[in-house]
């Protein structure tokens, strides 16, 4: 009989054979994953002499073109374009926040992405034409469809089935615990500020909690504006307020958590594992993950792209014929079982969390700059952050998320610290940056893989709760 093993040397040396054959025509190239020294074009790190991945003096002829199309009005409004505009104007954002060292270990990167564009908008000073191209490459063209399924299919798909089976009950305790413990808590507390329970959850706790931008506030926006109507704008200021100010609280909670840990005091027993998760001895096996794939292929990217689109439009036809549920719930069903039950061969799953990781590693800045540009307005974000209630109910879901985590996580003999940081303050940043500056702060960088598997599980239950929350957002 065949292992699992066996099934994907045997695919691996078709692989090989294949790409002998196709010798000359580019498409057996590897592709490395690593962008600039950094994990992602998102990510923090010194980007002195590129902008947007590019060399300054490219990147300028580009971004010239682009200006003077955009003042000349002649951007046609195609996908094409939306792409053009929003990694230029991403990348220099991007730029600008990495050129303050501490400054931009604490998100200003992604803030300036979230919203500058947004300003420039409020100010008059963004192009018309700009604004129309971008606005329909991500409400009309399917960017943000196409943003979210990747990074859902990347997520489960590359969460190793082995691991999930041996470690998962023990690490899903802590993760499913603290999620839904933060929800039931600031969905309390926000009944006593007088904002109600389900605001609380869908407004502050979720997307706080899904562990990056494009699994929160993008597909929460859209459920929650085709439950009460409106428009995704209605809701995008708000949610992604929350979460920018949650990761920088994150990453000072983290710090702070170091700090307490660096004097050597023991404050009780397990309370720091010094960068161990586990405080049991011969466990810790449990919780080791394989080797990561460090390349992968132009083929690989285009079976990821394939599957991740597929079960896209699987999630809708079971949303549009079965109902019930919202089409990304479905989605993440749809993509849980395929992982669960070992439906795919291992190169498929490989290339769709290959695919994820790409939209990932690049088009973070592009999104945020087209949410920025389409959804966000300034004067709604500046009424949310002068609001008492709003600062006290998301840096408290911060707080109960770190704490819920560690209680539960220390009763498992787990460390408080390090089960405190993951996952409970790495669900509550922004995802891949956000988990680097957390991490970062905590002087636990080695956890990494620890925080990957907790964005992606913990996102993907998080958008899943709130799906089947939504619909009670009418009574609030």
């Amino acid at each position: 009989m065949n292992t699992r093993a066996d099934q994907t040397d045997k695919t691996l040396a078709h692989d090989a054979m294949a790409m002998d054959l196709m010798a000359g025509t580019g498409l057996e190239s590897p592709v490395a994953r690593p962008t600039d020294q950094r994990r992602g074009a998102h990510y923090p790190g010194s980007t002195r002499t590129r902008i947007a991945s590019l060399p300054v003096p490219v990147y300028l002829v580009m971004a010239g073109i682009v200006l003077t199309a955009a003042i000349l009005g002649t951007i046609p409004p195609s996908m094409v374009s939306g792409f053009a505009v929003t990694i230029l104007l991403g990348g220099v954002l991007i730029w600008v926040g990495n050129l303050i060292p501490r400054v931009r270990d604490f998100g200003l990167p992604t803030i300036l992405c979230t919203f500058v564009p947004s300003i420039l908008v409020f100010f008059g000073v963004m192009p018309q034409n700009i604004i129309d191209v971008v606005t329909g490459f991500v409400t009309e063209q399917g960017f943000l469809d196409f943003f979210v399924i990747a990074i859902i299919t990347g997520s489960i798909m590359g969460m190793p089935r082995a691991l999930l089976i041996k470690a998962g009950p023990r690490f899903a305790i802590p993760l499913v615990g603290c999620l839904l413990l933060t929800f039931l808590i600031v969905g309390t507390l926000a009944t006593l500020t007088g904002r109600g329970f389900i605001e609380g959850i869908l407004m502050f706790a979720a997307p706080a909690m899904g562990g990056g931008i494009g699994i929160s506030a993008i597909p929460m926006s859209e459920m929650y504006s085709a439950q009460v109507g409106g428009t995704p704008a209605d809701f995008m200021g708000d949610l992604m307020s929350v979460i920018v100010l949650a990761n920088i609280v994150c990453i000072l909670c983290a710090g702070l958590l170091n700090g307490l840990g660096k004097n050597g005091k023991q404050w009780f027993v397990g309370f720091n594992g010094n960068g161990q998760l586990l405080r049991v001895q011969g466990k810790r096996e449990d919780l080791k993950l394989p080797a990561k794939r460090k390349v992968s292929s132009f083929i690989s990217l285009g079976k990821g792209l394939a599957i991740a689109a597929t079960l896209f439009v699987a999630g809708n036809l079971l949303g549009a014929t079965v109902g019930l549920l919202h089409a990304y719930a479905w989605s993440i069903i749809l993509v849980a079982a395929v992982k669960l039950f070992n439906v795919l061969p291992q190169d498929v799953e490989d290339s769709a969390t290959d695919w994820g990781d790409l939209v990932n590693a690049t088009l973070v800045p592009a999104l945020l700059v087209g949410v920025s540009i389409s959804y966000i307005n300034i004067n709604e974000v500046l009424d949310s952050l002068s609001s008492p209630s709003f600062l006290f109910l998301t840096v408290t879901t911060v707080l109960i998320a770190g704490i819920t985590s560690g209680v539960i996580g220390w009763f498992l003999k787990f460390n408080f610290i390090e089960i405190s940081i993951v996952p409970g303050l790495i669900m509550a940043d922004t995802g891949g940056s956000g988990d680097v500056s957390v991490l970062s702060a905590a002087d636990r960088m080695h956890l990494m893989p620890f925080a990957a598997l907790s964005t992606r599980l913990g996102g993907a239950l998080n958008l899943f709760l709130a799906t089947l929350l939504t619909p009670l957002l009418v009574l609030s």
